[in-house]
């Protein structure tokens, strides 16, 4: 079959990697499968002269809203994958969640990656429910033999003259509703109190007003650095070396970060939202926190197990010492 996927494309992103996970994926199993960067497109007709000029047997979308309401009245069949933000976000506006009931009742199928995105879609729109399948990501990490941890440190105002340091890594588009705001200050009145403590904020300036906002904000918190995007390989080796990765979402479909971390074997501190929940197991696969407070008690356990060298001591570590606060 000759596919068409339609995803935001932006280098670097969440749905950008998904799309040429599953790209790659097609062209293993024999399809041709042809990207598409949906925000280069305005209305359903172009998506139509496109799949007849190019003689397409069938399309799929990522995000419901973003891509699939360029699909709407196709010529060819279509499948729909849900984003994240379109079932957690765009379905409070009421003019997009139109489009998207249209979309997905055209749709001959769509993917939730989590049991819980399907049940919000499903309470939304009820006839949809049979035709919404759940599948959840898979991953792959592929960290750089070449990267050199150092040099990283220092392209980031980060000492390495100290024995011990502590970075946290939050890997994330900057946009409002990845919120890399939440944590700065918190973070900043731990690393005064603890120099060895850092969090980088890395990733793709996807809304440049908000990344102004960002950029003027880290610069007068201590502690904090606002790192530029790297190849995926760099990314992966760097998460490698961190100390821990943090998200602080205020909504996710299914976070390739965490996921990428917890295949590398690193901590995974993650906001207790609902797409973080599903795949994050508290004190056992992650720790997850409601709040900066919260979050604070988890990063002092975090860092008194200076000999947990896996995802699983510092689990093992921290219920250990959770029970030596009550016991003492």
């Amino acid at each position: 079959m000759r596919l068409l996927l339609l995803a935001c494309l932006r280098a670097q992103t969440g749905n950008a990697t998904t799309a040429e996970r599953i790209q790659s994926h097609l062209h293993a199993a024999g399809h041709i499968c042809v990207l598409k960067d949906a925000f280069r497109y305005e209305s359903p007709t172009e998506i139509a002269n496109l799949t007849s000029a190019d003689k397409f047997d069938a399309a799929l979308a990522i995000h419901l809203y973003k891509g699939g309401r360029l699909l709407q009245g196709s010529r060819i069949p279509f499948g729909i994958i849900f984003g994240g933000t379109d079932i957690n976000e765009d379905i409070k506006c009421e003019e997009k969640r139109h489009v998207m009931g249209e979309v997905l009742g055209e749709a001959r199928f769509a993917v939730a990656f989590t049991m819980k995105m399907k049940e919000l879609a499903a309470a939304e729109w009820p006839d949809t429910r049979k035709k919404i399948y759940v599948q959840t990501q898979g991953i792959k990490t592929t960290p750089s033999g070449t990267f050199d941890w150092y040099r990283f440190l220092q392209n980031a105002d980060i000492p390495t003259d100290t024995d011990y340091l502590h970075v946290f890594l939050l890997v994330c588009g900057l946009r409002r509703v990845k919120d890399p705001l939440y944590l700065v200050d918190v973070f900043s009145d731990w690393h005064r109190k603890d120099p060895s403590v850092h969090l980088g904020i890395i990733g793709p300036a996807v809304d440049p007003l908000f990344t102004n906002e960002v950029k003027e904000k880290v610069k007068r918190a201590p502690g904090i650095h606002l790192l530029q995007e790297m190849p995926q390989d760099d990314l992966h080796a760097a998460m490698k070396r961190c100390f821990a990765v943090v998200n602080s979402s205020i909504s996710e479909g299914m976070s390739a970060a965490i996921l990428e971390a917890m295949d590398l074997d690193i901590p995974v501190l993650a906001r207790n939202i609902p797409g973080n929940a599903a795949i994050i197991k508290h004190k056992d696969t992650g720790l997850l926190f409601s709040d900066p407070q919260s979050l604070m008690s988890l990063h002092r356990w975090v860092c008194n197990c200076p000999d947990a060298t896996t995802l699983k001591d510092l689990v093992a570590a921290c219920l250990l010492l959770e029970l030596l606060t009550i016991f003492m």
